[in-house]
């Protein structure tokens, strides 16, 4: 899924900022990490929901990718909320 042309929304941005996500480690997730959702049947394109982690704290990053421009789009990045998501970070309280 990796790439070198990533594109950070500005959303992504902000949300990289106040948690303390640095690029180097969304690229590592998007390297590394699981992928526990598609999101491709609700955009216009290859979309996920990717699992990993920086040291000890899980991390979400939503991407979608732009395969005509060969980009890979950062939605958003997060930390999951414990009252919404299991303690594996993997699945979602229903």
């Amino acid at each position: 899924m990796i790439n070198d042309n990533l594109v950070f929304r500005v959303h992504a941005i902000q949300r990289m900022f106040e948690r303390e996500i640095s690029v180097k480690n969304v690229r590592k997730i998007l390297e590394t990490g699981e992928i526990i959702e598609d999101y491709s049947a609700e955009m216009s394109g290859p979309a996920r929901l990717i699992l990993g982690y920086q040291g000890m704290r899980p991390v979400h990053v939503v991407v979608s990718e732009n395969t005509k421009n060969n980009q890979v789009i950062i939605i958003t990045v997060y930390i999951p909320d414990p009252s919404r998501w299991r303690k594996d970070h993997r699945s979602r309280i229903r």
